[in-house]
């Protein structure tokens, strides 16, 4: 028998009682029960028996546990929920997410991390987003602090920042505005050079929505975080370069942003990656679609028209790709290209 489990009752009451030795006073088995009941939340029909029986309420307590432990693992375990549609609805119509919240200042990593990762649960759906619109500001400050930290700290500092980037990402989805009152533009652009990849992804991929306001569009040509982002163009990481030429579409879309992007000289960037023939590969269909229609902006400018009157046959050579959604981007570009008053 495993020590580090409480034993699980047979049939329908296998979840009942486990919840029910969540209330003894020692810590170990109280960490038992929670390791138990991780196990049984992998089975859908537990899963489903556990929400519908108003049993999650009764981690209240646990979020506030004396025992950095305890309050990780039940965590851990709402993570789990909220890794089900019906779990992430259970959660958010219970008043556990103020406590849930109140442990990104958790003093333990592990605790700080599983919370996270229920949260960022949670906002994959709209109704989780919204609900999470208010905690934007304090993310934000927590990725701040991440600054202050060494980079060498390992790879549990990495998925932090990677949650809470990925976290304010999903919120921006639904609202900007959050993000953008709280210096995101600034803030995440400082994330857009370190080394691990999946943190450069989650902050192009945040920017990429906070580049769809005007006001957004305003502060990346602005700042000092557009030429960072014509440089991860050419980065190894698909995903990072796909968020990246995101955000050169939109900031594309205003005057002052073609302008910057023209100087910046982005042009030859863009259609080097459609010269690839990427569309082949499904990963990269965004990133040959969003490239089209960054041109495509551009050729609004007279310069941006000259450069590319110059590449037509390679945008006409794209209006025989595979996918129908590229096919009507390159068309496009080519008349807008062509176009003449």
């Amino acid at each position: 028998m495993d020590s580090t489990r409480a034993p699980v009752a047979f049939g329908r009451w296998d979840v009942p009682l486990l919840f029910g030795r969540l209330q003894q006073p020692e810590a170990a088995e109280r960490l038992r029960s929670l390791a138990s009941l991780c196990d049984l939340m992998r089975d859908p029909e537990r899963l489903y028996r556990t929400v519908t029986g108003g049993f999650l309420e009764q981690l209240q307590d646990l979020l506030k546990d004396e025992d950095p432990s305890v309050r990780s693992k039940t965590c851990e375990l709402l993570h789990l929920v909220t890794a089900h549609s019906i779990g992430r609805q259970a959660v958010l119509s219970s008043s556990l997410l103020p406590s849930l919240s109140q442990l990104l200042d958790d003093s333990s990593s592990s605790s700080r991390i599983n919370a996270l990762r229920a949260l960022n649960c949670l906002a994959l759906l709209p109704a989780g987003a919204d609900a999470l619109l208010c905690l934007v500001p304090k993310l934000m400050l927590k990725l701040q602090q991440q600054d202050g930290e060494d980079e060498d700290d390992g790879d549990d500092g990495d998925e932090e920042e990677v949650l809470l980037l990925s976290t304010i990402s999903c919120c921006s989805r639904l609202d900007a505005l959050p993000a953008l009152a709280s210096d995101g533009v600034s803030l995440l652009g400082r994330k857009l050079t370190r080394r691990s990849p999946e943190v450069r992804r989650e902050a192009a991929a945040s920017l990429m929505e906070l580049s769809i306001p005007v006001e957004g569009k305003r502060q990346v040509c602005e700042g000092a975080v557009l030429p960072v982002l014509v440089g991860l163009l050419q980065d190894e990481d698909v995903d990072v370069r796909t968020n990246a030429a995101g955000v050169v579409m939109n900031v594309a879309i205003i005057t002052a942003g073609k302008l910057r992007c023209l100087d910046l000289d982005v042009v030859p960037v863009l259609l080097d990656l459609l010269s690839k023939r990427l569309e082949e590969d499904e990963r990269s269909k965004a990133l040959v679609l969003y490239s089209l229609r960054a041109l495509t902006a551009l050729a609004e400018a007279p310069d941006g028209r000259r450069l590319l009157l110059q590449q037509l046959p390679l945008l006409a050579r794209t209006t025989e790709a595979r996918h129908p959604d590229i096919r009507r981007a390159a068309q496009t570009a080519v008349r807008v290209v062509t176009w003449t008053p």
